[in-house]
């Protein structure tokens, strides 16, 4: 086994493609599968499963593939403690749902990251595949949220993908409007208070349900429904047509302007806010910076 071989390992992982792989490393395609055929073959483990949709990661796989990262990445430090050269690219990949924390922590860990190279993902993304990008490693982490009415899907969902939920802080919900809407003057909301207003969401895709919805109450029927596919449409319609959604109360200013407001929405329901992990594989030293810049992005929200 050697350190190139584990880099093979990682590079297809991450572009779930032999073809796609063999070229960002420089190298043939046979060759990059012959030396993956041998590398299985010593550890004696499948670690990839070729099928028509790409490039599949084994149960065995995963767990391989978290030894190999922290090799590699143990590998890349000593090489630059003790030669005084720059470590190769680095890659960091988060999938999430729509919150203005996950950006806040994201903006902080690349501004801190002294690299000439590297390559990092933000995914702000549907519910659904945030579970799928963790368990598949396409991403380390995964923010999502979890409430009575869908942890008994979500838990099922993550115990399938070998994922663990961490909370993060438990939220009072709170209705993000603009800061011209009449119930801005409001100490709080109720439900009754938001019928004549457009309701806007995060639109789910293929695995559409209530219990993947990115907002509380998702089952209530509503006159004025508005789905859409990133945050900042939707701000731009809670301001255009004063209309509201449904979230945490945590909102950045320093990256979203003082145009939203939120305001506490007077409902007996609870909203968990957590990041979840792979199981069988150890974090990253980027993963953990980030998680922490999370914490402290939240915090400083909160105050």
């Amino acid at each position: 086994m050697t350190l190139k071989q584990l880099k093979y390992v990682i590079e297809v992982a991450r572009s779930r493609s032999i073809n796609k792989a063999a070229q960002r490393l420089f190298i043939s395609q046979p060759s990059l599968s012959n030396a993956l055929k041998e590398l299985e073959e010593e550890v004696g483990i499948t670690i990839f499963l070729r099928s028509n949709q790409g490039i599949l990661i084994t149960p065995e796989g995963s767990e391989f593939l978290g030894y190999a990262r922290q090799v590699v990445e143990q590998a890349d430090l000593l090489e630059n403690r003790y030669t005084h050269t720059q470590s190769p690219q680095q890659h960091f990949s988060v999938s999430a749902q729509h919150y203005a924390f996950a950006v806040s922590a994201f903006v902080r860990l690349l501004k801190n990251y002294d690299r000439e190279e590297y390559e990092f993902t933000l995914r702000e993304t549907r519910t659904y595949e945030i579970i799928d990008d963790v368990k598949n490693l396409r991403s380390e982490v995964g923010i999502l949220y979890v409430n009575d009415f869908n942890k008994k899907v979500i838990q099922k969902f993550l115990r399938e993908g070998n994922l663990i939920f961490h909370e993060l802080f438990e939220a009072k919900p709170h209705v993000f409007i603009s800061s011209n809407n009449p119930l801005g003057k409001q100490e709080y909301v109720t439900l009754a208070d938001l019928i004549p207003y457009p309701y806007l969401s995060f639109e789910q895709g293929d695995f559409n349900s209530f219990y993947f919805s990115e907002e509380i109450l998702s089952t209530l029927s509503r006159p004025k429904n508005i789905r859409v596919t990133d945050r900042a449409t939707l701000f731009n319609l809670l301001i255009g047509l004063n209309g509201y959604t449904i979230s945490t109360g945590v909102i950045s200013h320093k990256l979203n302007s003082r145009d939203i407001i939120a305001v506490p929405l007077k409902v007996e329901e609870r909203i968990n806010v957590g990041y979840i992990t792979h199981k069988t594989v150890t974090n990253s030293l980027l993963a953990n910076i980030y998680i922490q810049y999370l914490k402290e992005s939240i915090e400083e929200e909160l105050r």
